[in-house]
């Protein structure tokens, strides 16, 4: 339903376009409205919103809600829903979630094997392997290297701009950078970024397409998603980078094969000794 809309806001009446904003930006408000208060918060008439539904393709108000409940449910739209000061606490919750999980959805679809698959070759057969970010990236980073030196691969992460260029000059030809940005355009992990290659490494990138960390990279892994960057720090694009490192750790685990399971299970035990058992937590 809301890709319907979506597709003939070019054919409403400017009231029925106010209805049609209202509806996308807030579809789970307007399904427990009343038709009053639907066309109060659109600045309309009852006689519009009505109007609108028929529009659509709807018998009228009710058989609207029934629709648009109904596409909610099944499926979750691409589209980004701005959070408004107004917004009540569901409305807010909802669109966080549809928010990242439409993400997560795009960037499924969007994704690219073959890039997937030379970024695990590359790092299966490091010798070395850093990871960069800065501010919120610098959060992903972190939780890359907690993942991955687990595999017994010499493992770092680095979010200080100055220790960044120093460790990025002394890495080499068998060595690979992990650069996170999620704009791919932050001046001091693009230095870096340089120092690397020209050092010899290997840089694989997380971040936007077309930007200059991407044109920079070996290879780029992509997450495009739509978020306001410039107030907020992004959040659905740290989601979708936490899974892409998840996708590359699941792979090259997969890559390596039976001796480092029982790499894991060495490290797992280290931890269990440090937990209470049942009895103890009583």
């Amino acid at each position: 339903m809301l890709d319907r809309i979506r597709g003939q806001l070019e054919q409403l009446s400017s009231a029925e376009r106010k209805v049609a904003d209202l509806v996308l930006e807030q579809p789970y408000t307007v399904i427990q409205a009343a038709v009053a208060e639907i066309a109060r918060n659109a600045g309309v008439s009852q006689p519009t919103v009505i109007r609108f539904c028929r529009t659509v393709g709807c018998s009228g108000l009710p058989d609207f809600k029934l629709k648009l409940a109904g596409s909610l449910v099944t499926g979750v739209p691409y589209v980004h829903s701005s959070v408004r000061p107004e917004d009540p606490t569901s409305e807010i919750v909802a669109k966080v979630f549809d928010n990242t999980v439409s993400a997560l959805l795009k960037c499924r679809n969007d994704v690219n094997p073959q890039a997937i698959e030379a970024a695990v070759r590359l790092l299966t057969d490091a010798n070395r392997i850093e990871f960069y970010g800065l501010g919120n990236s610098g959060i992903i980073a972190a939780d890359a290297q907690h993942k991955f030196f687990r595999f017994g691969i010499p493992t770092v992460a680095y979010s200080d701009t100055h220790i960044q260029m120093m460790a990025a000059s002394v890495l080499g030809p068998d060595d690979v950078l992990v650069a996170i940005s999620s704009s791919g355009r932050t001046m001091e992990l693009l230095d870096a970024v340089d120092v690397a290659l020209a050092s010899g490494a290997k840089v694989i990138a997380l971040t936007t397409s077309g930007s200059p960390l991407a044109r920079r990279a070996t290879v780029s892994l992509i997450a495009d998603t739509l978020e306001d960057n410039e107030t907020y720090s992004p959040m659905i694009s740290r989601i979708v980078h936490l899974v892409q490192i998840d996708i590359l750790t699941v792979s090259v685990a997969l890559r390596r094969g039976p001796g480092l399971i029982r790499q894991l299970e060495k490290t797992k035990h280290s931890l269990k000794n440090r937990r209470l058992d049942n009895k103890q937590q009583e």
